[in-house]
């Protein structure tokens, strides 16, 4: 859930939100004139608690402003040593290369050793949101051993390549297919060949909840790990759509129970299980499956 820093208002209802991950925003959603005073505002929201973190509960990400941008390394600066472990990662927009997670990691190590955090506390997540972000995407996704998550940023990455839509995660009139396809499974690939979760981005349309369950069904089918939000309404249907059906989740198990069972007492590496073969493969998918409703909270 993305939640601008300059709304104390905002801010104070994050605390009760259902999301994994309260992100306070310093970036797109912050007026340039008010940046200093969001910053403050973010320093003061980490140090009074409850959001989660380090603390218990969520995990708690602020995104800086960009590598190139007057006010990167004062958000970095301000967020990690004024409220000294109530960061869990720190989101770094606008990335086109590696170059800028490699600037934000060495400044991170100078900042946890000045703030007394062990070296690594504070992970990174790189969006990717133009079209030489997604061209380097494989580089960026090896650049830091901090590095936990790639993110798609839809709206820049829209306007980079000049796709002929003005809805944020929509998709262009006049085109039969899914125009971020391409993108979304190249960063995907990257994020997963590198061990990191992928992160779709967020759905304007606030109201329409019938178009985010759609962009939300699609992402989650193809393997992406979770999406952005930028309402309260809308956490409630993606987290439906990214927890596995009960019935997925039960036979996840059995398929795990059954192989387990003929690896390891009858000795043979493939079983059939409801008139269907499952073997090591199946058991990975399955892994997989588990592991997600397990997250959830499925029984």
């Amino acid at each position: 859930m993305s939640v601008p820093a300059s709304s104390e208002r905002f801010l104070a209802k994050a605390r009760d939100l259902s999301a994994d991950e309260v992100m306070l925003d310093l970036e797109d959603s912050v007026a340039p004139d008010a940046k200093p005073g969001a910053r403050a505002l973010a320093v003061t929201a980490l140090k009074a608690g409850g959001l989660g973190g380090k603390q218990g509960g969520k995990l708690v990400a602020v995104r800086v402003n960009g590598a190139t941008t007057p006010w990167a390394y004062q958000d970095v600066i301000a967020v990690v040593e004024g409220a000294p472990g109530a960061v869990d990662s720190l989101v770094l927009p606008k990335v086109s290369g590696p170059a800028a997670v490699v600037w934000l990691d060495v400044l991170l190590t100078q900042v946890e050793q000045n703030a007394g955090l062990p070296a690594g506390t504070v992970r990174i997540e790189a969006q990717i949101e133009d079209a030489a972000g997604l061209a380097a995407v494989e580089a960026i996704a090896v650049s830091s051993p901090r590095l936990v998550s790639l993110v798609f940023g839809p709206a820049d990455f829209m306007a980079s390549i000049g796709m002929r839509s003005l809805t944020v995660g929509g998709q262009p009139e006049g085109y039969p297919y899914d125009a971020h396809h391409y993108a979304l499974m190249r960063m995907l690939v990257a994020a997963k060949a590198a061990g990191l979760q992928a992160i779709d981005g967020p759905y304007a349309k606030i109201g329409d909840l019938d178009g985010l369950r759609a962009a939300a069904t699609a992402v989650a089918a193809l393997g992406y790990d979770g999406k952005w939000v930028l309402h309260p309404a809308q956490v409630g249907v993606v987290n439906e759509v990214f927890t596995p059906s009960p019935d997925d989740y039960a036979r996840a198990v059995r398929i795990l129970d059954a192989y387990q069972r003929a690896t390891e007492i009858d000795g043979r590496g493939a079983v059939m299980l409801d008139g269907e073969m499952i073997d090591e493969a199946s058991r990975k998918m399955a892994l997989m499956i588990a592991a997600k409703g397990a997250a959830a909270g499925l029984k």
